[in-house]
C-alpha cells in the first residue's frame, strides 16, 4: 500500500474551544482561526457569559481579534446557572446570537463556580431548549467528593446523562470531551436517537494518565476531564477513527498562563490549538484510518448541528522528519502559554497556502 503523504479535506470545525478574553484571546485565537472555519466558543469567562447580551458583546470582541483576511465564524454559547432565564435563551437563539447552551456542574472545571448545582434546578430551561431545538453542551462530570476523580465522567453518565435522555428525549445533547470507555459505549448505545453526540479532544486521543507523571508531576498535561487509563484512550481512539457520525472533533484547547500551570493547585487545561490538526492526523494515520479523517474533522459535526459543510478546503501533509513544535506564545501582557504536546514528535502539518 502506498503511504499517504497529503490529504485535502473540507476546512474543519472545532466544536469545543476556549479562547478566554482580551490579551489572551488576541494571542491564541489566530491559531484556531487559520485552521478551522468555525468554532463553538465556551462561555466560562470571569464573569461568565450568561445572557444573550453577554454573548453578543463577547462575539464582537472575538470578531475584532480575528486576523485580517481570515474567514472564521465564532459560534457563541450561554453559561447555564440555576437562575438562567429561558426566555432570554430563546430570544438569543432565534436571533442567531446563541448557538447552544453550556452546562457546567458547579465546581467541575475552570470558572465553573457559577454553574448548575442540581440538574432539577434547570428543568424548565431544558424543556425550553428541547422545544426550540437549541443544543445542550455538557461538561460531563459529577463533583461529588466521594466519587473517585478518575470516575467522575462515568458516574455522570449513569447519574445525570441517562436521566436527561429519559426526561428530554428530543433534546439535542453533546457530551463534550469524552474520555472514558464507559461514555463512548453509552453514546454508541444511543446512536439510534440521533439526539446524542460526543466531541473528542486531541489530548484524550494521544495520551493516557501516565503522561501526568512524565519526569515528575507534569502540569501541562493536566486537563479536565483528567487523562484516563490506556483502555479508555483506546476506546476513544476507536470511536474517533470508526467513522461513526456521532463523534467529531472538539479540541477543548484551553490556554492558561505558564504561571497558572506551574504552581500549587495548577489550572486544568491544555492549549492545543497550534498542534490539534497535526495530532488528529497522526492518530488517524497510526490507526490506518486517514480515509475517515474528513468525516471526523469536517462532516460529522456539521451534520449533527444541521449546518452546511464548509466550502473552503485545507491540506495536511506528512513530513519526512518530525515537526518542530511551537515555542511558548507570549501575550501582550507578557504571559507565556505552553503549547501541547510536550516532547511528542509529530509528522503531519497543515500545508502552507
Amino acid at each position: 500500500m502506498t503511504e499517504m503523504k497529503t490529504l485535502t479535506i473540507p476546512k474543519p470545525d472545532d466544536w469545543h474551544l476556549h479562547i478566554r478574553d482580551e490579551a489572551m484571546m488576541r494571542a491564541v485565537l489566530p491559531f484556531t482561526a487559520r485552521h478551522f472555519a468555525r468554532a463553538v466558543i465556551m462561555p466560562n469567562l470571569k464573569p461568565p457569559v450568561v445572557t444573550a447580551a453577554d454573548a453578543a458583546a463577547y462575539r464582537d470582541r472575538v470578531r475584532a481579534a480575528i486576523p485580517e483576511g481570515v474567514n472564521f465564524t465564532p459560534l457563541m454559547t450561554a453559561y447555564l446557572t440555576d437562575t438562567t432565564d429561558p426566555d432570554d435563551l430563546e430570544c438569543g437563539f432565534e436571533e442567531g446570537i446563541l448557538f447552544g447552551a453550556k452546562l457546567y456542574p458547579a465546581g467541575a472545571t475552570t470558572n465553573s463556580e457559577n454553574g448548575v448545582t442540581d440538574i432539577q434546578n434547570i428543568s424548565v430551561v431544558l424543556d425550553r431548549l428541547q422545544r426550540i431545538g437549541m443544543p445542550l453542551l455538557l461538561h460531563g462530570e459529577v463533583t461529588d467528593p466521594d466519587v473517585d476523580f478518575f470516575d467522575r465522567e462515568a458516574v455522570f453518565v449513569d447519574r445525570v446523562l441517562t436521566r436527561l435522555r429519559h426526561n428530554f428525549p428530543e433534546l439535542k445533547i453533546v457530551l463534550e470531551h469524552v474520555s472514558t470507555h464507559h461514555a463512548v459505549q453509552y453514546v454508541v448505545s444511543e446512536a439510534h436517537s440521533g439526539k446524542l453526540a460526543a466531541s473528542i479532544t486531541p489530548h484524550h486521543l494521544l495520551y493516557n494518565r501516565n503522561r501526568l507523571f512524565d519526569g515528575g508531576l507534569c502540569p501541562h498535561n493536566f486537563c479536565l476531564p483528567v487523562l484516563k487509563r490506556e483502555t479508555d484512550r483506546l476506546a476513544v481512539v476507536e470511536a474517533a477513527t470508526s467513522g461513526a457520525p456521532m463523534f467529531f472533533a472538539g479540541t477543548d484547547s484551553a490556554p492558561h498562563p505558564r504561571a497558572a500551570k506551574e504552581k500549587d493547585n495548577a489550572a486544568g487545561g491544555i492549549f492545543s490549538a497550534p498542534t490539534a490538526l497535526s495530532i488528529y492526523a497522526e492518530i488517524f494515520d497510526r490507526a490506518d484510518a486517514l480515509d475517515r479523517l474528513a468525516e471526523f474533522l469536517s462532516l460529522n459535526g456539521s451534520s449533527f448541528y444541521g449546518l452546511n459543510v464548509n466550502e473552503a478546503t485545507l491540506t495536511l501533509e506528512k513530513a519526512d522528519a518530525p515537526l518542530e513544535l511551537p515555542s511558548p506564545i507570549v501575550t501582550e501582557e507578557g504571559d507565556e502559554v505552553v503549547a501541547f504536546p510536550s516532547g511528542m514528535p509529530l509528522s503531519w502539518r497543515v500545508a502552507d497556502r
